[in-house]
C-alpha cells in the first residue's frame, strides 16, 4: 500500500488530522491561520494534570479591554503581550490579579508546536524561579498564553537601559543570577530533564520584589533519555547565547544551557550587552573580550560594570567571574552542572562587606606654589581613618591660609621685631647726623 493510503487510511482510524500550515498568498510563508487543535494533544492526560484554568476569547478581550494600546507591554517571538486583570470568581479558587497575556502571532516565527511545548511545560513544572502559567485560551484560530504578571520587566532592560533605569546594585545582581541558576537546576534535575534552550537576559522577569523568574519555554526540549548523551535537532536560540558546540553540531545537553547562562552571569558582571556592533571591533563579542579576564585575579576588575563604582565584594566577584569563566568554556564537558553553580555563588550573598571607594577630599583652589603640596596631601589621605583625616585637615588648612590670625601670627610677630629694629637704625641714624651737625656748627661759631 503507498505511503499515501497508510497515511489515509490512519487518520479514518484515529479521527486525527494532521495540521497543514497554509501558505501565505502575501508573503509566501507559512501562515499559523485556522490551523485546527488536536484536541489528542490537549486532552485530558496534559491540561488535567497541569491544572490550568482555560480561558474564553471573550474573556480575554475583556480582561485587556479588547486589547487595547494601554496595555500593552511589548512584543518578541511568540507575539504581543498585553497586560490584563482577571476579576474575582471568574474561576473557582482564582483570585482577583493582574497577568500578562501573550497572544500567538499567527504571521509569526513561532506557531501551534511552541505553544503547546509553553503549556507542557509551565503546566507540569512548578517553580519559585519560574514564571507561573495561569491558564490559556484555545477557541478556533486564537491562542493565548495567561501568566503572572512581572511588574519589574525584564533583567534586559535593567542591564541595558540605564539611562530609564538606575542600575542594580552588586547584591541585586549576584540575587538575580542565584535565582536564575536554580531555576535552570530545577529543570535539568527534573524526573523528567528539560533543556530550556533560550536562556537569556530578556527571558529573565522579575517580580515587584525583584526575585528573577524564567519566562517563554517555547524552545524547550526535553533532555536526552537513557543512555543518550545528547539530543539531536535543528540549532535554535538566540545569537550570543548558544553554545558554540550545540551552534556547530545541533547536539543539545543540559550543558548548552550552561554555557547560555555563562554569557548572562558575564553581563550582569560587566553590565555590556554580549554581542554590541557599536563598541570597538575587539569588544563586540563580549565572550572573546572578557575571558582573559575572568580568571586573572589582578585584572578581572578592569572588565567589572562602571556602574557599580567600586561597590562590590572583591571576594564574591573573583568568584562569580571564576564561574562565569567555567561555564563559557568552548567544551561541554569542563562546564559544571547548574546545581554545581547554585552552590557556589549562593554562598557569595553573605559576603557583603563592600570596600570603601578611594576617598576624595574637595579643597579650594590654590596659588601654584602649593600645587605640589595638594598633590602630596590627597595621596596621604588616601586610606586614613576618619579621625586621622579630620586631624590632618585641619593642619592643612593652618598651611594653606597664609593670610588667616594662625598662620599669619608668627609672620607679624617677626615683621614687628624687623620694623622696631629697623626704626632704632634709623633713628640712631638721625642722632648720630644731628651731633654731626652740632659740631661743624660749633667750629664755625668760634672762627
Amino acid at each position: 500500500m503507498a505511503m499515501s493510503s497508510w497515511k489515509s487510511f490512519f487518520m479514518r482510524c484515529t479521527g486525527y488530522f494532521y495540521p497543514k500550515r497554509l501558505k501565505d498568498s502575501s508573503s509566501g510563508r507559512p501562515s499559523n491561520s485556522n490551523i485546527p487543535i488536536p484536541q489528542q494533544d490537549l486532552y485530558p492526560s496534559l491540561l488535567a494534570r497541569s491544572k490550568l484554568h482555560e480561558f474564553t476569547f471573550a474573556e480575554m478581550n475583556s480582561v485587556t479591554q479588547y486589547f487595547s494600546s494601554r496595555n500593552f507591554l511589548g512584543s518578541g517571538g511568540f507575539g504581543p503581550v498585553y497586560k490584563g486583570f482577571l476579576p474575582d470568581k471568574l474561576r473557582p479558587g482564582l483570585e482577583a490579579q493582574h497577568v500578562a497575556i501573550k497572544y500567538l502571532d499567527q504571521e509569526g516565527n513561532q506557531g501551534h508546536k511552541e505553544w503547546m511545548a509553553e503549556v507542557r511545560c509551565l503546566g507540569q513544572y512548578r517553580h519559585p524561579n519560574l514564571v507561573k502559567l495561569i491558564g490559556y485560551c484555545c477557541e478556533k484560530k486564537h491562542r493565548m498564553l495567561v501568566y503572572e504578571y512581572m511588574p519589574r520587566g525584564s533583567l534586559e532592560n535593567h542591564l541595558f537601559m540605564k539611562s530609564l533605569i538606575e542600575p542594580f546594585s552588586w547584591l541585586q545582581r549576584l540575587k538575580i543570577a542565584v535565582e536564575a541558576a536554580k531555576g535552570l537546576a530545577f529543570l535539568h534535575d527534573a524526573d523528567k530533564p528539560l533543556i530550556y534552550r533560550d536562556f537569556k537576559a530578556s527571558n529573565i522577569l522579575l517580580d515587584s520584589d525583584y526575585t528573577a523568574k524564567l519566562s517563554d519555554f517555547g524552545l524547550a526540549k526535553d533532555g536526552p533519555q537513557g543512555d543518550a548523551t545528547h539530543v539531536s535537532t535543528r540549532v535554535m536560540g538566540t545569537h550570543g547565547y548558544a553554545a558554540p558546540d550545540y551552534f556547530m553540531t545541533g547536539h543539545l545537553t543540559a550543558k548548552s544551557d550552561v554555557y547560555s547562562f555563562g554569557v548572562v552571569l558575564l553581563e550582569l558582571l560587566t553590565g555590556r550587552r554580549c554581542l554590541d556592533e557599536n563598541r570597538r571591533a575587539r569588544e563586540r563579542n563580549l565572550v572573546d573580550w572578557a575571558r582573559p579576564y575572568l580568571k586573572r585575579p589582578d585584572k578581572f576588575h578592569k572588565i567589572m560594570d562602571p556602574n557599580l563604582q567600586d561597590n562590590y565584594s572583591t571576594e564574591a566577584a573573583q568568584k562569580a567571574a571564576l564561574v562565569a569563566y567555567l561555564c563559557l568554556s568552548n567544551k561541554p564537558n569542563p562546564r559544571p552542572r547548574m546545581k554545581e553553580v547554585v552552590d557556589v555563588l549562593e554562598p557569595l550573598l553573605r559576603i557583603k562587606e563592600l570596600p570603601m571607594g578611594t576617598f576624595v577630599f574637595s579643597v579650594p583652589e590654590v596659588d601654584e606654589d602649593c600645587d605640589n603640596m595638594k598633590a602630596d596631601d590627597e595621596n596621604l589621605v588616601a586610606g586614613m581613618d576618619q579621625e586621622r583625616r579630620e586631624r590632618h585637615d585641619r593642619r592643612r588648612r593652618r598651611r594653606r591660609h597664609v593670610h588667616s590670625v594662625v598662620r599669619a601670627e608668627g609672620g607679624l610677630q617677626r615683621e614687628e621685631k624687623d620694623l622696631s629694629e629697623d626704626s632704632l637704625r634709623r633713628h640712631h641714624h638721625r642722632g648720630s647726623r644731628h651731633h654731626r651737625s652740632r659740631e661743624s656748627l660749633g667750629s664755625e661759631t668760634s672762627i
